[in-house]
């Protein structure tokens, strides 16, 4: 190449691990097609699907040489799928662009992130709001909810800033994978980048990179996020691990990204908010599934379930209820209803979670 001639864009490399996305992929494909961006290739991780999703993969990869198709041989568990995604992802790709199966991604969505990325070297993770088509999901960097800032506020911040913004209680700027754009090199050094133990793995994956690079925050919505029934969302309310998430989180990299009187103050916050959770769920006669779960969980991160505060909390919450009856029989009527229905359709499970 002369000397005279620009160097090429920095190529990114997307990718969207799919099961059972027959009814959404062809939009989720359109939408990386029409990215006003066009120097990109495009993987798409089938895993096992029952439907039409691996031939409408293959359709379109026909048509456009961008765009190839991964056809796992065996069925993988939501986060070991997501590091089979990540494994795709080419050598010489500078980022990493991750949209699941049934969300899609605005025009100039990678546009507008790769500027701000190459304006930025030492931003690792960049953010954009997202949308369900009716409002503004999560929060900016100025932590008010369904409010947008003005392009010309995007933001940059340390990454330590970032991450502890966020484990101090802060507003979630995350989003999703399908609202971030990783630089490839942060991802390719570990040998896993998520956690398969863990279902808030890309919580923890977004710390990782925060611990060597900044944080960018573009203020556009450029990433629509579907509402799915068997999603790591209905999951999460059903087995109460966003709560769980937060704390093992906090345990895992609070002592790294906050001073010592931060990290005790903290902790002692979330870790009684989350035993007054549990104890809630001693009440509601949960199933071991339940408890297996969140023993399991807090194993990997080298901590059990404390008896002692779990009684004190019980107690706590018996007593709640004795003084306001009220709530608690309504709160009660409302648990014992769902749980009822639940009974006569099929439960979430984590394998059964769309990957």
């Amino acid at each position: 190449m002369n000397s005279s001639q620009a160097a090429p864009p920095p190529l990114v490399s997307i990718v969207t691990p799919a099961y059972n996305e027959e009814k959404y992929l062809a939009e989720c494909i359109e939408s990386v097609l029409s990215q006003t961006y066009s120097h990109w290739n495009y993987t798409i991780v089938n895993n096992c699907s029952k439907d039409r999703t691996l031939e409408i993969a293959r359709e379109y990869a026909k048509r456009d040489p961008r765009i190839r198709v991964v056809d796992n041989t065996e069925f993988l568990d939501i986060n070991a799928n997501q590091n089979e995604a990540v494994r795709q992802v080419s050598p010489e790709a500078k980022y990493c662009k991750f949209v699941f199966g049934d969300d899609w991604l605005y025009p100039t969505c990678l546009e507008e992130m790769v500027r701000f990325a190459e304006d930025h070297p030492s931003v690792g993770l960049v953010a954009v709001y997202g949308t369900d088509g009716r409002n503004v999901l999560w929060t900016g960097l100025n932590g008010r909810v369904n409010e947008v800032e003005p392009p010309w506020k995007d933001q940059r911040m340390t990454g330590r800033d970032a991450a502890r913004v966020k484990l101090m209680g802060g507003p979630y700027v995350f989003g999703s994978m399908t609202s971030l754009l990783v630089r490839a090199d942060l991802m390719r050094k570990r040998k896993t980048f998520f956690n398969e133990q863990h279902l808030h793995a890309d919580l923890e994956a977004c710390y990782d990179v925060l611990r060597e690079s900044d944080f960018g925050f573009v203020h556009q919505i450029l990433s629509y996020h579907r509402a799915r029934e068997n999603s790591t969302g209905s999951w999460a309310n059903d087995f109460d691990s966003i709560i769980l998430g937060d704390f093992v989180t906090l345990l895992k990299y609070g002592p790294e990204f906050m001073n010592q009187a931060e990290y005790r103050d903290r902790c002692e916050a979330v870790q009684r908010e989350y035993y007054r959770v549990l104890a809630k769920n001693v009440l509601r006669a949960r199933n071991q599934k339940f408890w297996d779960y969140h023993r399991a969980t807090l194993a990997t991160f080298g901590v059990d379930v404390n008896r002692r505060l779990l009684m004190k909390s019980v107690i706590a919450d018996v007593f709640s209820r004795i003084r306001h009856p009220g709530p608690a029989l309504a709160g009660a009527w409302r648990w014992w209803s769902r749980l009822a229905a639940r009974l006569f359709t099929q439960k979430p499970t984590v394998r059964g979670i769309a990957s």
